[in-house]
């Protein structure tokens, strides 16, 4: 049975939604069809939740009567697929899948996405069984530009976790760590690379290890900017004792290779059994469970990340969705966009795995867990890290350059250089370009 009362403490302040849309209380004029015979094209990072819409949007299709071209690509190349073709002027797309965590600010400064308030104060055009009221948080708030303007619709919640495989932790005599410090302890104890396993697999790609330093960061109890967005804090006492904790993670008790990894290559690493234990986003989890494609669906376990030595927090990262000021087919899309947003596939997203929306109601259904494939601690995982979720990046135009600079300087600190040099060296590089938005 799932544990209702930490599910709703965990939502209660995280997704509380204000009231920034009166819903409609005179008898809608709504109808599903009033875009019969349109069609639209969707672009999405590649995720589980584009999947779970995918194998749906049929269901989407014969509701609506409008047609869907859909396309998914890898992040690295559909962000900058998306600016290029924002900048043109002239998208190939109609709805859109913005990450928050990285676009937020860039495309507020390039007016590129359509202010939705409007489209939800129209009774015609949004079903009344929409309940805007059931978002917000910090979805919300990323979803919403600094003049009020709503660019996008939140579709989820991102929190770094941990994976862990329970057989290994359990053959060696192991409980899960509570600490960081107990987390390495364990990791080391678990990596034996002469029979191709490890304690620990995470992401060192340039870019993409950001995320992950930036996570255990949190641990120190420290942001990697300051709350006015004016100062890096990347090269802090804290910021380099937390990355000299990533790189002996990443050197130690990681694969050779993990130095190029991404999410998907430990994802694959984990689900085979050659890591013990993984740091990354919840979202990831639905292959884990997967007979058919997880070596470990029995053992996996779901935890809270560790205690670091000064707090306990993970990151989060806010994905949205929303139509292009450019888009042709506006009708069409706000259909869409309600669909993809709306309570019955937040539930799916839920309960498959595939995410954690940013809806208040989903976290209050019980019939989720009785027809999910997921065990109960994930759900309890879920409910903690709910609790203790903060933005896991700084929120300025320029996030995609800071992971970039940054990010070499931890590749360099993984390769074995001083931790403290390279960060200074990364923060003085990424300065000007901080510097350059504030005027």
């Amino acid at each position: 049975m799932i544990k209702r009362r930490h599910l709703l403490q965990a939502s209660a302040g995280l997704l509380a939604a204000p009231a920034i849309v009166e819903r409609a209380l005179a008898e809608s004029s709504f109808d599903w069809k009033l875009a019969k015979g349109s069609k639209i094209e969707v672009n999405f990072a590649k995720s589980p939740r584009p999947d779970v819409l995918a194998a749906h949007q049929k269901e989407f299709e014969e509701l609506t009567g409008i047609r869907v071209g859909f396309e998914q690509i890898p992040e690295q190349q559909q962000r900058p697929k998306v600016a290029v073709e924002f900048a043109s002027g002239r998208p190939s797309f109609d709805v859109v899948n913005v990450a928050l965590h990285v676009q937020k600010r860039l495309i507020e400064k390039g007016h590129w996405m359509t202010d939705l308030r409007p489209l939800l104060k129209d009774a015609t055009l949004t079903s009344p069984d929409y309940d805007f009221a059931d978002f917000g948080g910090p979805g919300l708030h990323a979803a919403t530009g600094p003049d009020g303007m709503l660019h996008t619709i939140p579709i989820n919640q991102d929190l770094f976790i941990v994976f862990y495989n329970k057989k290994m932790l359990s053959e060696a005599g192991l409980a899960f760590p509570k600490s960081l410090d107990e987390f390495y302890t364990a990791a080391k104890a678990l990596t034996a690379k002469s029979k191709g396993v490890t304690g620990f697999v995470g992401r060192g790609v340039r870019n993409a290890n950001v995320v992950v330093w930036s996570h255990l960061l949190l641990g120190w109890d420290q942001k990697t900017i300051s709350p006015d967005a004016k100062t890096l804090l990347t090269d802090t006492p804290d910021a380099i004792a937390a990355a000299e904790y990533y790189a002996r993670l990443m050197r130690e008790c990681a694969p050779s290779g993990a130095i190029g990894f991404n999410w998907s290559e430990c994802q694959t690493t984990f689900s085979q059994a050659r890591a013990a234990m993984w740091i990354d986003g919840v979202g990831f989890s639905a292959p884990l469970v997967d007979k058919t494609k997880s070596r470990i669906s029995d053992v996996v376990g779901f935890a809270p990340a560790p205690r670091g030595p000064k707090a306990q927090n993970c990151a989060t990262f806010i994905d949205g969705i929303g139509i292009p000021e450019a888009s042709r087919n506006r009708k069409a899309a706000w259909l869409y966009v309600q669909w993809a947003t709306g309570k019955a596939m937040s539930k799916e997203f839920l309960r498959t795995g595939s995410g954690t929306p940013a809806r208040a109601s989903v976290y209050q259904d019980a019939s989720i867990v009785k027809a999910s494939d997921f065990p109960q601690d994930w759900f309890d995982t879920v409910a903690a890290s709910l609790k203790i979720a903060r933005s896991g990046l700084p929120e300025i135009v320029g996030v995609t350059e800071f992971r970039d600079t940054i990010g070499v300087g931890l590749t360099n600190i993984i390769g074995g250089a001083d931790a403290a040099t390279e960060l200074r060296k990364a923060t003085e590089a990424f300065r000007p370009m901080l510097a350059k938005e504030s005027t």
